[in-house]
């Protein structure tokens, strides 16, 4: 027993507490805010999956704590095949999650969404490429180098829409990319280049790949008083989420209290609309500090980043800082309607098991370049 509690001490004292702390606070916070939105479903299966993840979630973190992300990139190839195959699996094995995506597989009742552990393995993979790119002769912005990077991306993007139609992750995905590209220092002529040709894709992929479910998602919030084809509802869940959150005020109307969160009227109330159960229940106090938490963590994030001293270690820092970011922006504004409804999770909030597991594990994977940069500077 003094042997274990021996190791255990010395693996807590190489992670950055300080950040497992902000992660606990905020997955602790989500289980308070999650309770009350499934109070209703009459099942304990949502709050038992969530605790699970939840300590998964914090063992993965003290293990990515104590190893070396730049071991980790250099079995790159085996990070690649273990990514692919999970997206591959939901060929063969993916179920619907309830809004038309084939990204679920199920094991004994309990779901996992591969796309979500992807996230880190392709932050992992995408900074050992852009560094390697950095460090050639020819340099980042040479053609043979973006080429490469337009394959890496595109390989991951095109699998999860083909075989998922995973627009939402697909989107974490690109913006994690775009971003680590331009603080590798991608230059800004390429960028202009991608924009441009995205811009010209847009009709092709409106008319001919976007099913009519998800082009009425996307413009749900901008056509307040658009009519649902098929009875889909769009329209139904962000004015139901908005009229909650209005309904909540300053202070809210009190933890299990609110008439939306504690009837049928606010659809995936635990899932994509958690925000607007906080802002019904507790009130634009509550939305503030979830904005707070989240903020803090990513702004943790970005100074351990900063203070790494190595490119490989920032670039990762970033992936997973912009992953967070992004993924909290879109949700938030899914809820009070000024971003398109795709289906993404607020971290550390949302029900989802591997969302949760994955969102600890890229902080331990942050703790671990943290202890790393101590260790150089000492």
């Amino acid at each position: 027993m003094k042997q274990w509690l021996r190791r255990f001490g010395s693996v807590l004292l190489r992670s950055d507490l300080l950040l497992l702390i902000l992660c606990l606070i905020n997955a602790v916070f989500g289980l308070f805010v999650l309770y009350s939105a499934t109070r209703t479903f009459e099942t304990e299966r949502y709050m038992t999956v969530q605790i699970g993840a939840l300590v998964i979630g914090v063992i993965l973190y003290f293990i990515l704590s104590v190893l070396d992300a730049d071991l980790l990139t250099q079995r790159w190839y085996i990070l690649l095949v273990i990514s692919i195959g999970l997206i591959l699996s939901l060929r063969f094995w993916g179920v619907e999650g309830g809004t038309g995506n084939k990204s679920w597989l199920r094991f004994f009742g309990i779901g996992i969404q591969p796309s979500e552990l992807v996230k880190l393995s392709f932050v992992l993979l995408l900074a050992r490429q852009l560094r390697w790119a950095k460090e050639r002769q020819r340099g980042l912005n040479a053609l043979s180098s973006v080429f490469l990077l337009v394959v890496h991306f595109g390989l991951f993007f095109a699998l999860i829409i083909a075989i998922s139609a995973d627009w939402g992750s697909a989107l974490v995905f690109f913006v994690i990319f775009a971003a680590m590209c331009f603080a590798a220092g991608l230059h800004l002529l390429w960028f202009l280049g991608g924009i441009g040709v995205i811009a010209a894709m847009v009709p092709y992929l409106w008319n001919h790949v976007l099913s009519e479910y998800h082009r009425q998602r996307i413009l749900a919030p901008f056509v307040p008083d658009l009519v649902d084809p098929d009875g889909l509802g769009i329209t139904w869940q962000v004015n139901q989420s908005k009229i909650a959150l209005a309904s909540g005020g300053i202070t809210g109307q009190g933890w299990l209290q609110g008439a939306k969160s504690q009837s049928a009227m606010l659809p995936f109330k635990h899932t994509d609309f958690i925000f607007a159960v906080a802002g019904e229940e507790l009130g634009l106090i509550g939305c503030g500090a979830i904005v707070l938490l989240l903020t803090v963590i990513i702004l943790r994030i970005l100074y351990v980043g900063l203070h790494s001293g190595s490119t490989l270690d920032l670039l990762i820092c970033i992936g997973v800082a912009s992953w967070f970011t992004f993924q909290s922006f879109e949700n938030i504004g899914m809820c009070i309607g000024i971003a398109p409804v795709v289906g993404i999770t607020l971290p550390f909030f949302s029900y989802g098991g591997s969302s949760m597991v994955a969102c600890f594990a890229a902080a331990g994977l942050i703790s671990g370049i943290r202890f790393r940069a101590r260790t150089r500077s000492g």
